[in-house]
């Protein structure tokens, strides 16, 4: 029987597939579908959300301090508390309809055998490369630079897009964070491929994100992961099965 969503993530520090390079990549025709109940689901769901919040808030933290000192600089500075959680509120919805959409695909791709329900992983290197590719060339389009510039300029978008009260802030983080999920949606499906249980492969996706958000060269740096990641990609293609 396939373990449980909540199970595999208490497991999650011990025996980890080494994402590629482990278990995960069988035949389709030797793996056995998970059985999706409502509970399972919300499980699933939960998992790819606290995931999500744990990749990206280290890359808003700095956006969120700067709302709140604004905030305090302003005549509601005793509400400056209340309106940045608001703001984190509204940035984590965001990333609650990605767990959403990512759980679906997830239960599709499991009902077809593309993901392993032992270590929710990609079950085909070719198919892995694919995904490797697409999100290569992402990092080139003008929507991810467009996205990525407006996660890079975080006092640009507080000043020109600023809201008064809790429902604006509230609106103001929900804003970012579909900027924010712009930004890296692509990224964050590279988890089907080096394992969404695998802690190395998350806690460097979250060093980019960290990295392309705030680094002085984020933006060059993103094209060279686009490049590694196609190259990488490309490999599988060639090289698979």
């Amino acid at each position: 029987m396939p373990m449980s969503a909540l199970k595999m993530t208490t497991m999650s520090g011990a025996g980890m597939p080494g994402g590629l390079e482990g278990q995960s990549m069988h035949t389709a025709g030797m793996l056995m579908p998970a059985v999706w109940s409502t509970t399972y689901a919300i499980l699933v769901f939960l998992m790819w959300w606290v995931m999500m919040i744990a990749m990206m808030l280290p890359s808003v933290a700095s956006t969120v301090l700067l709302y709140g000192a604004l905030i305090r600089r302003g005549t509601e500075s005793d509400n400056a508390p209340r309106y940045a959680l608001y703001f984190v509120v509204g940035y984590l919805l965001a990333w609650a309809l990605f767990s959403l959409l990512a759980t679906i695909a997830q239960w599709l791709l499991e009902l077809r055998g593309l993901v392993s329900p032992d270590t929710m992983t990609l079950t085909s290197h070719f198919i892995a490369g694919g995904v490797l590719v697409l999100a290569g060339i992402y990092q080139f389009t003008p929507w991810k630079h467009a996205c990525l510039e407006h996660c890079r300029s975080p006092l640009q978008f507080l000043t020109e897009r600023r809201r008064s009260g809790s429902n604006g802030a509230l609106l103001m983080g929900l804003e970012h964070g579909t900027f924010c999920l712009g930004c890296c949606w692509f990224l964050m499906t590279l988890l089907l491929v080096g394992g969404i249980m695998n802690l190395y492969w998350i806690a460097g996706l979250t060093f980019f994100v960290v990295v392309e958000k705030l680094a002085k060269y984020g933006d060059k740096i993103a094209y060279v992961a686009g490049v590694l990641m196609a190259g990488a990609g490309t490999y599988l293609l060639i090289f698979a099965g």
